[in-house]
C-alpha cells in the first residue's frame, strides 16, 4: 500500500465499488484510473491513482509529481515492469504494455494531458526535468 492514507483510500474505494466511487482526484471533479505496477526494488504490488488521459482504448501516463525535482516511484516500477501493469478504468482492470514517448508523438499525448488536467502545464515549469509521458497500450490478448 501507498504510504499515504488518502491515496490508500481512494484505491481501496475505487476498487471496492468498481470504479463507481473515488474515481476523481479529491474534490476536483477530475477523472483519475487506478495503475497497478510491480515495485522496481522490491517486487511488491504497487497502486496508483492517476490522471485520466485516455484515447482509443490506450492511457498517457504523466510523471509529474507536482512538478518535484524528481519522478514519482511508480515511474521507475514501470520502466522496470513494463509489461507487467494493469489499469483499472470503471468495473474491470486490463493489463498493458507500457514504453516512454518521445518526439511528436510525446508532445501530442502531452497535449491531450494539460487539456485533461491544466496543472501539467504549470507542473512542467516548476521544474527542469522534462515530465516523462508514458503510453499505456492494452496488451495482446493471447490465444486460449
Amino acid at each position: 500500500p501507498s504510504p499515504s492514507q488518502w491515496v490508500r483510500d481512494q484505491v481501496r474505494n475505487y476498487e471496492a465499488s468498481g470504479g463507481r466511487e473515488a474515481n476523481t482526484l479529491l474534490d476536483t471533479g477530475i477523472p483519475v484510473i487506478i495503475v497497478t505496477s510491480m515495485g522496481a526494488r522490491s517486487g511488491k504490488v504497487r497502486k496508483t491513482p492517476l490522471m485520466r488521459v485516455e484515447k482509443d482504448g490506450c492511457y498517457a501516463l504523466v510523471a509529474s509529481q507536482g512538478g518535484a525535482p524528481s519522478h514519482p516511484r511508480w515511474y521507475y516500477n514501470l520502466r522496470s515492469h513494463p509489461d507487467l501493469v494493469t489499469i483499472q478504468d470503471g468495473p474491470q482492470p486490463g493489463d498493458f504494455s507500457v514504453r516512454e514517448l518521445e518526439g511528436s508523438e510525446r508532445e501530442h499525448w502531452w497535449q491531450l494531458a494539460v487539456a485533461a488536467f491544466p496543472p501539467y502545464a504549470e507542473y512542467q515549469k516548476k521544474t527542469t526535468r522534462r515530465i516523462p509521458v508514458l503510453l499505456a497500450s492494452p496488451s495482446p490478448v493471447s490465444p486460449p
